[in-house]
């Protein structure tokens, strides 16, 4: 009787990463709105910017994009794999990846998310190299390297940790 109660308030707390969700949203928003302003900095400077701080202003565009796409994906597969399944059957205009990606899809996405926005913030350093020191430069590519090679291991450890999987079951 108190493991089945147990049981039945583990189940349920998964419903407290609801409100986490619900916060993301509204992280969401902010990017939104951050992106709107990036967009009009950029039409209020379009004709007097040189061309590397268009670009910049630009890559700081495509930052915000990740961001939020990374927040997204968060959304709908975190709450997708923890929390309740969403009936993507029922809505025509679901993206195809949200009901196929489970946790181990989900970290690699992250992650490789993580790196593409970490090459973006490297390329805008390397492009205001003249108001950088040696050092900064420095860590943003070790930052980046660290980040890549994080990746690398964690996708061989999940190839390695599929193939063994699989293994262990074509022996049952």
């Amino acid at each position: 009787m108190i493991a089945r109660f147990l049981e039945k308030v583990l189940f349920a707390s998964r419903w407290l990463l609801a409100p986490l969700y619900l916060a993301l949203i509204v992280a969401l928003v902010a990017v939104v709105v951050k992106a709107a302003q990036q967009v009009w900095e950029i039409g209020a400077h379009l004709l007097t910017a040189s061309e590397s701080d268009t670009i910049l202003a630009l890559l700081g565009l495509v930052d915000l994009t990740l961001t939020g796409s990374l927040v997204v994906l968060v959304i709908f597969s975190g709450y997708e794999n923890f929390v309740s399944p969403v009936d993507a059957a029922e809505r025509g205009n679901s993206p195809a990846w949200m009901s196929k990606i489970d946790f181990s899809g989900l970290k690699l996405k992250l992650l490789s998310s993580i790196v593409a926005i970490s090459a973006i913030e490297l390329l805008r350093a390397f492009m205001e190299v003249h108001d950088m020191s040696d050092r900064d430069l420095r860590w943003y590519v070790v930052i980046q390297l660290v980040f890549v090679t994080s990746g690398l291991i964690m996708a061989l450890t999940d190839r390695f940790g599929a193939d063994h999987a699989t293994s262990e079951a074509d022996r049952v």
